[in-house]
């Protein structure tokens, strides 16, 4: 018997504003949370480890990224130069055969401080030339509507999203964006990672700590989150709204987590790993908080402030689809002292010893994306839609000009062949797959160019020094045959 994936299954790759675009200061966009995100040069494993301290900002680092249009030590505000680049980007992505293109648009292009009442025009034309370039090649777009971007206006003056206030702001935006795209999106994501704004609360939900007291920060992050859960629950009215036929899904930072033992503490410190990470899809899928959720609200001694009008909307619009990245697992245990710690997609957590690992410390386990596509299904039984996968590495251009990522494709090929188990064996519904990231890009906590995902090599260093020229992987035509063969080439 033949092994392919289902007949419509969406192909692609997946990018973001913040970390490729650049054109920080053009067309009318106003700096995001992003533009002031500093690069970081980490020497070993311990560098890595603090993900909250690798992206936390305070009010005295904005002001100093504010007085300066550096771009070397502020990577994310040039990226690769999509924005001058996007034609020949695309074509490029086409030319692998892409079904679909994840990518995110930039909330303060469209509004520049977030609260003003008329969009940026040039922002909007800019996304209706990328959309059309994009259908050209009958690529569908799948949009995130905020990815790691809000408006840094929102996050100085209004305390980002523990603001309410910024639900209307996001509420327009999303009316905005979805009349004006409706004839050329159907496919939307509302917050990417929804859940990180817990490890990176400056990066996701514009909130910068030490405006508030320690003690009480955790809440102001619950608070925070609670307000993104309401935005998310009116976009997916919204887009419903002004585009009957779309699809609108949450999506969620997969950590994967096995107990470090089969001690029954090691088991239950897993048990009550997964719901922190799960409760955030919970909330959304079924519309409503999960009991366990509030409890530790109430074991804390939060108050989050919620109206009965907010569990209404929440529970009447969830969510049509999960989806999800996903690039490694890890452990935990009830006892962390003497064990060897690793770092991974905005977390650290145990190494587990019969994984190898990545120059970054991210795990490699295929298999482990196949238990979290079994999880997530048999949990919720909406279609799934893996929106992240991919391998960082530091890759080499040899004398004759190739770039032999054959690392790149192995880990790919391993994770492909375990989604197609998935879909064949285990009966999980699967949307579709875009890999992180199919051109190379600013990788994210550490902000640097030289941690590379791409099947197309951008020519520019940590630094911003390079021509910006485009170099096809070896990967790139491997990853074109899989495509065109619906999966079969993986099994040949």
């Amino acid at each position: 018997m033949t092994k392919t994936f289902p007949e419509h299954f969406l192909w692609g790759g997946a990018t973001a504003a913040n970390q490729f675009e650049g054109g920080w200061k053009e067309g009318g966009k106003g700096p995001s949370v992003s533009d002031v995100a500093k690069f970081t040069d980490p020497k070993e494993m311990k560098d890595l480890l603090d993900v909250h301290g690798l992206c936390d900002i305070t009010d005295e680092q904005i002001k100093e990224a504010l007085e300066t249009n550096d771009e070397v030590f502020y990577p994310k505000r040039h990226g690769i130069d999509f924005y001058h680049h996007y034609k020949e980007d695309i074509a490029l992505l086409a030319g692998m055969g892409f079904k679909v293109y994840r990518m995110s648009i930039a909330w303060s292009r469209i509004f520049p401080k977030g609260d003003e009442e008329v969009p940026n025009e040039e922002g909007l034309a800019f996304y209706d030339r990328v959309f059309d370039e994009c259908l050209k090649y009958n690529m569908q777009p799948l949009v995130t509507m905020s990815h790691y971007e809000p408006p840094l206006y929102l996050a100085t003056e209004y305390n980002g999203w523990y603001n309410r206030k910024t639900i209307d702001f996001f509420v327009r935006y999303v009316d905005v964006i979805t009349k004006r795209y409706k004839d050329k999106v159907k496919y939307w994501l509302t917050f990417n990672e929804i859940d990180s704004i817990i490890r990176h609360p400056f990066m996701t939900g514009g909130l910068i700590e030490s405006r508030f007291k320690k003690e009480q920060f955790e809440e102001v992050e619950y608070q925070a989150m609670h307000h993104q859960f309401v935005a998310s629950a009116l976009a997916v009215k919204i887009t419903h709204e002004n585009i009957p036929d779309a699809k609108v899904g949450c999506m969620l930072t997969k950590l994967t987590y096995y107990p470090y033992s089969c001690r029954p503490e090691d088991v239950l410190k897993e048990r009550e790993t997964m719901r922190q990470i799960y409760c955030y899809s919970d909330t959304q899928v079924y519309g409503e908080y999960p009991r366990y959720l509030l409890n530790m609200y109430k074991n804390k001694g939060f108050y989050i402030k919620m109206s009965e009008e907010d569990l209404r909307i929440m529970k009447d619009y969830p969510v049509d689809f999960i989806s999800f990245s996903y690039y490694s697992s890890s452990c935990v245990a009830e006892n962390e002292a003497g064990l060897t710690m690793t770092s991974g997609n905005t977390q650290t957590a145990i190494k587990n010893p019969y994984i190898p690992s990545s120059d970054w410390g991210w795990q490699i386990d295929p298999i482990g994306l196949r238990i979290s596509l079994i999880d997530l299904y048999d949990r919720y039984r909406k279609p799934l839609f893996i929106v992240e996968n991919g391998l960082g590495a530091r890759d080499q251009i040899e004398e004759d000009g190739s770039i032999n990522d054959d690392y790149r494709i192995d880990y790919l090929k391993k994770h492909m062949i375990q989604m197609y188990h998935a879909i064949k064996d285990d009966g999980v519904e699967l949307m579709g797959y875009t890999t992180w990231a199919p051109i190379d890009l600013v990788s994210n906590s550490t902000n640097q160019m030289s941690k590379r995902y791409g099947f197309i090599y951008v020519d520019v260093d940590d630094y911003n020094r390079g021509s910006y020229k485009r170099i096809k992987k070896k990967s790139y035509d491997w990853y074109k045959k899989v495509i065109e063969t619906n999966g079969e080439s993986l099994f040949e």
